[in-house]
């Protein structure tokens, strides 16, 4: 279980019709875009926009656990951070947690790779980058 750091991004979660499954809980892919979504916000707030131009994430690799479900009439929040980077790759967790009982959800740990968008290939995280990341 991660514990959320005070410097936390969040971003509220609204859960739309299209969210729910026929188990009437929220899908499991629903909670990848969420991440996502939340990856992206958090990236546009610490990137520069020459930042944002000269380099651009690609996900590796998720690690998802789903903890509890979250029903159509659930208020959550999603909290992320950059946890770590090494070389190319960094890791981000995001935790959504019910904003009533503030119980965690769902807990995703995903490893991100630095990509140049004109190689298109995989870069060494700039020291830069590390320092807007929180690092």
């Amino acid at each position: 279980m991660f514990t959320i750091p005070p410097h936390a991004f969040q971003v509220p979660i609204h859960i739309k019709d299209a969210d729910i499954d026929i188990l009437n809980h929220v899908n499991n892919t629903v909670y990848l875009r969420w991440v996502q979504d939340v990856a992206t916000a958090h990236w546009e707030t610490l990137a520069t926009a020459a930042q944002r131009q000269q380099y651009w994430w690609v996900v590796r690799r998720h690690e998802i656990d789903y903890l509890r479900p979250c029903t159509m009439d659930d208020a959550i929040t999603a909290y992320t951070w950059v946890h770590s980077a090494n070389g190319k790759s960094s890791d981000r967790i995001v935790v959504f947690q019910h904003n009533d009982t503030g119980k965690v959800m769902a807990q995703v740990k995903t490893t991100w790779i630095l990509v140049d968008p004109d190689t298109q290939r995989g870069t060494i995280i700039p020291d830069e980058l590390l320092r807007s990341l929180g690092l």
